[in-house]
């Protein structure tokens, strides 16, 4: 079978750095072309990531969009551009008859999400968003051991995505606050998302958000976000946050506690420095998390060799081997939902629901109350 045709838009680091180190390794994916706004450069002085024509000799570069979703032959459109046009490209590129990856965040509101959303049922193409985080070690760790039950039923959840003072959100000075700004947007379209993948919806948002890199500013670089629930699991609590002044050698990931165990988990995915480092996705200790950084599991019973029964305690503590992260797996999940082999990996409707979420937090913030789902 022919491999699928792909159109890249935009040729920044979500680009080159989140998706293309993960689409160039399959072999049923074809990079075929880029929307890049920027004339190609000569090629005898432009240096290696500087333009697409640089780096894929064999692709179409397009600078007009109305040409390069006119072009019969794209397949399927990866939208990297900045998020508030994603909507934008998203729907250009389904009413052109073409599968859709639009990265995170999906859209900067749910008004958008449910037009694209609406628009994708109309075409009967394919449409995802990139939450590539779902395929991180630890939260594939943390998942197998939900659904094994390790926990028992779950009372508190907290996911964190804390990075320490990253020079992008540090030097970012902008005072007013426009849908799609902030760590919400950044990281948290990646927690919130997997925190409702594992326990869904919930009744009500409380948030609190602050600015701490030295300005002022609407534009929250520090969150936490609780989820309240009803009915079963009425007495479940999510928390999720992210921290930029968080100076720890291994940042806290995840903490879970039910009532037949506990997890705790520090460090984050590696995949992302790997790439970084120049590492291929496909090598053997790609996604691979070292032993130092396993999370500690505890529970009533045991649930894995790697525990040991504590006398003291009367419970089995140990490392959980973490499982491989597997960024790859995202797009080889998306090519067997594009030939119908299996189920879309990533529901649109479940990315909508977490710009929903953001947008509840944020009215939480600002009136300084509760707000129940809606």
């Amino acid at each position: 079978m022919a491999p699928i045709n792909v159109g890249i838009v935009g040729y920044g680091s979500s680009a080159k750095i989140y998706n293309l180190p993960f689409i160039t390794p399959n072999p049923d994916l074809n990079v075929y072309a880029f929307l890049q706004r920027a004339a190609a450069p000569d090629p005898k002085t432009a240096t290696p990531g500087s333009h697409c024509t640089v780096d894929f000799l064999n692709a179409k570069h397009y600078q007009s969009a109305d040409d390069f979703f006119a072009d019969s032959n794209i397949e399927l459109v990866i939208v990297c551009s900045h998020p508030d046009t994603h909507a934008q490209f998203a729907e250009k590129a389904l009413r052109a008859g073409k599968h859709v990856v639009v990265e995170k965040p999906f859209t900067t509101t749910t008004a958008e999400a449910d037009r694209v959303i609406a628009i994708a049922k109309e075409s009967g193409k394919i449409l995802t968003c990139y939450q590539n985080r779902r395929y991180d070690s630890d939260f594939l760790t943390l998942r197998h051991l939900v659904n094994e039950n390790a926990f028992g039923t779950v009372t508190e959840f907290e996911n964190h995505y804390d990075v320490n003072m990253p020079v992008w959100m540090a030097r970012n000075k902008t005072i007013e606050y426009t849908p799609g700004e902030g760590m919400t947007f950044a990281l948290g379209a990646h927690s919130i998302d997997q925190a409702l993948l594992l326990f869904g919806k919930p009744a009500s948002v409380t948030a609190f958000f602050r600015s701490v890199r030295g300005v002022e500013s609407e534009i929250d670089d520090t969150f936490t976000i609780i989820l309240q629930y009803s009915g079963e699991k009425k007495n479940l609590l999510v928390t999720i946050k992210t921290a930029i002044a968080t100076p720890m050698q291994h940042q806290l990931k995840t903490f879970v506690r039910g009532t037949k165990g506990s997890f705790i988990k520090f460090g984050t995915d590696v995949q992302e420095e790997q790439i970084f480092a120049g590492e291929i996705a496909t090598n053997k200790g790609f996604g691979v998390e070292p032993t130092s950084t396993h999370g500690l599991l505890t529970t009533l019973k045991e649930v894995d060799k790697s525990q040991t029964y504590q006398e003291e305690s009367k419970m089995y503590h140990g490392k959980f081997p973490s499982i491989k992260g597997n960024y790859v797996g995202y797009y080889k999940d998306l090519v067997a939902a594009i030939r119908g082999k299996r189920e879309l990996a990533v529901n649109p409707q479940d990315s909508r629901e977490a710009i929903r979420v953001i947008e509840l937090a944020r009215e939480s913030h600002k009136t300084g109350t509760t707000i129940q789902w809606s």
